[in-house]
């Protein structure tokens, strides 16, 4: 059986990694041949349901976040803070870099990669321009600070790491709140560096500065100095949102579909505005989903057959006494590097489960091993991995290279991963 899941996991990884399938005809195909070879008939299908059942509460949060945020996004909920910042910049490299940043760990909480590069990059790219900073820098910045936030409950990784393990998102995000924190701290810090840099190459430009507040970058960034239409109603329904959500006051998936109703009614009254709004997000909301209910049948059979135990026992074999407790700070130094040889879905999916049942043997908590997995491949790997298509977005609008991109912060990307798995071992989040 352990042969059998492995071969089942390397056959998903190539499929996946060589683009010879999709990932959802990847994860609904693949197993079921690998259960039929071993033998399993008619329990198939209890498996797989099984599987599907434990992933439902995820797609549903993940589908209704991505409604959620994509409205509040449409609605001007970010644009009246970046536009202060870009203001308080003015001409000073080192303050529109350290604007960069805020701006990005801010507007992150979207959760999804690709609005975040669209929505920053679109607005600050002019401003760069216009002062003759480096698009290499504003990439970098932009990606160190969506690494970071990456790892909230309804972005990408902590969505896969909660499938893969069956977790909660308070299980895998809370303890490790403080570290993510703390890794904004460090791309605050970070742009400071680089904006030091930019301002001593370029020095202050105040006579440029002052254009900032020009007619035609107002216009450039698409933003008014008036606060958007309902702007304090839906700040203060997203606070309470994130909120409730830490403090667990009701289930995750019911929260979000709860708060898009209320922002729904709220913002849009007229009934056909609605549907026109919810169609608008509806692709991105149907491509997360549906991955999401075939990784369920996935996991589901790796774990139904017993795949897993095996491959674990013999994973645990070959892992020292020594080192088999501290696999958790392993997996979190590891995991950064990783990401750029297996793809956000090959890591959880495949790679992470098997990670977690070996910890299990050392008495290690697997959610432990999914968290260290978070810190490392889910904020620091995914901005840098040629693997995630939400890259190619970024440096297509930066016009940078992506391997100029990966020299630049990746050191400075890895010290985001120390910090942080630092932080998480001081809170005890992952264990000494």
């Amino acid at each position: 059986m352990a042969i059998l899941g492995f071969l089942m996991i390397g056959t998903f990884l190539y499929l996946v990694m060589s683009k010879r399938v999709s990932v959802l005809i990847a994860f609904a195909l693949v197993p079921i041949i690998f259960a039929l070879i071993g033998g399993f008939g008619l329990e198939i299908g209890k498996m797989m349901l099984d599987g599907i059942a434990k992933v439902t509460p995820t797609g549903i949060m993940i589908g209704f976040s991505i409604l959620y945020f994509g409205l509040m996004i449409d609605k001007g909920l970010f644009d009246p803070m970046i536009t202060r910042l870009i203001r308080f910049a003015k001409g000073d490299p080192l303050k529109i870099v350290m604007a960069t940043a805020i701006i990005t760990l801010v507007v992150a909480l979207d959760g999804d990669g690709s609005a975040t590069f669209m929505i920053t990059v679109t607005a600050l790219l002019p401003i760069y321009k216009r002062l003759g900073m480096s698009s290499l820098t504003l990439a970098g910045v932009v990606a160190l600070g969506a690494g970071v936030m990456n790892i909230i409950p309804w972005g990408g990784p902590l969505a896969r790491a909660m499938v893969s393990l069956g977790a909660e998102s308070s299980e895998l995000f809370n303890p490790i709140i403080p570290a993510m924190l703390a890794g904004a701290v460090w791309v605050v810090f970070v742009s400071y560096i680089f904006g030091k840099k930019e301002r001593k190459r370029i020095g202050i430009i105040s006579n440029k500065g002052d254009s900032l507040e020009s007619g035609e970058i107002a216009a450039t960034l698409e933003m008014s100095s008036s606060l958007p239409k309902l702007y304090w109603f839906n700040l203060i329904l997203t606070i309470s949102l994130i909120f409730a959500l830490i403090m667990e006051i009701i289930p995750v998936p019911v929260l979000f579909i709860v708060a898009f109703a209320i922002a729904l009614l709220v913002n849009f009254p007229d009934v056909k505005k609605q549907q026109e709004q919810i169609a608008s997000h509806a692709q991105s909301m149907v491509m997360v989903c549906t991955t999401i209910f075939a990784a369920g049948i996935f996991t589901g059979i790796l774990s139904g057959t017993k795949m897993i135990d095996a491959m674990a026992v013999s994973m645990v074999s070959a892992i020292p006494d020594w080192l088999g407790g501290h696999l958790p700070i392993l997996v979190a130094v590891v995991s950064m590097p990783l990401s750029l040889i297996f793809s956000p879905d090959a890591f959880y999916y495949g790679l992470l489960p098997v990670l977690s049942e070996a910890g299990g043997a050392f008495g290690v908590d697997p959610i432990e091993i999914g968290r260290a997995a978070l810190l490392g491949n889910g904020t620091t790997g995914f901005p840098l991995s040629p693997l995630n298509p939400s890259v190619f977005v970024l440096i297509g609008l930066c016009k940078v290279d992506l391997g100029d991109l990966q020299k630049k912060i990746f050191f400075w990307a890895f010290g985001s991963t120390i910090v942080m798995t630092i932080v998480s071992l001081l809170t005890g989040a992952i264990p000494l």
